[in-house]
């Protein structure tokens, strides 16, 4: 993870992590306010086509530290109930073409204590 700095910029980019999924790509941006508080962005960029070239369509969600668990939580909860509900899905398979996982993205877990 980078250091962090101490800035005056109303929310400062303190780390990022970009996962291509597809046709999506997803940003988890860690940021710091004024008052040396942190927070995560989660984003959603889709490539889209208009007559005239393309553009990119985001969806962005705030995350605040106060709900790290009760989200994490709720993330593996809804994660489990979909690995029940498709038995015969293999959910370990991960492809170059779907995917871009380095190694350190596959071997870590979501933990927020």
């Amino acid at each position: 993870m980078e250091e962090y700095k101490e800035t005056n910029e109303r929310a400062a980019d303190v780390y990022s992590k970009r996962v291509k999924a597809g046709k999506r790509t997803y940003f988890f941006d860690v940021k710091s306010t004024r008052g040396s508080d942190f927070y995560l962005t989660i984003t959603e960029s889709k490539k889209r086509f208009r007559d005239n070239g393309f553009y990119y369509e985001k969806h962005k969600i705030f995350l605040y530290k106060e709900d790290f668990a009760k989200f994490v939580e709720s993330l593996e909860e809804v994660i489990v109930k979909i690995k029940e509900l498709m038995p015969d899905y293999d959910f370990n398979q991960v492809t170059d073409e779907k995917h871009d996982f380095g190694e350190e993205a596959q071997e870590s877990e979501l933990k927020w204590d």
